[in-house]
């Protein structure tokens, strides 16, 4: 784990096709209903991205009614990760359910 912006960060990776389900289970972990139109703009923002860039990452917010994060998200080059950062978490509790949902979403698929 990192620090930013006086946060802990969570990072990891997750598979490309378990996104929408970590964002929607994040987000509503966050209080934020998470919906057809947050994810069209994840996933169109999603698509020109590369881990190994920083500059070339998508940031993404989830504003909820609890909590406030940060979603930066980036495709592994030639694989079919995800990397995952999310940023903001004041909460121990979301930490680690953010940090749970990406083991979970790293080591299957959804089904």
């Amino acid at each position: 784990m990192a620090k930013e912006d006086g946060y802990r960060a969570v990072e990891g990776w997750i598979w490309h096709e378990n996104v929408q389900p970590f964002l929607a289970l994040l987000a509503r972990y966050a209080g934020y209903d998470f919906d057809d139109t947050d994810w069209q703009a994840v996933k169109l923002g999603l698509e020109a991205t590369d881990d190994e860039h920083l500059d070339r990452w998508y940031s993404y917010p989830l504003v909820g009614s609890d909590h406030r994060v940060e979603v930066h998200l980036a495709n592994a080059v030639e694989g079919n990760e995800v990397s995952v950062r999310v940023v903001g978490a004041s909460d121990p509790e979301l930490r680690l359910r953010a940090d749970t949902l990406m083991a979970a979403f790293a080591t299957s698929s959804t089904p």
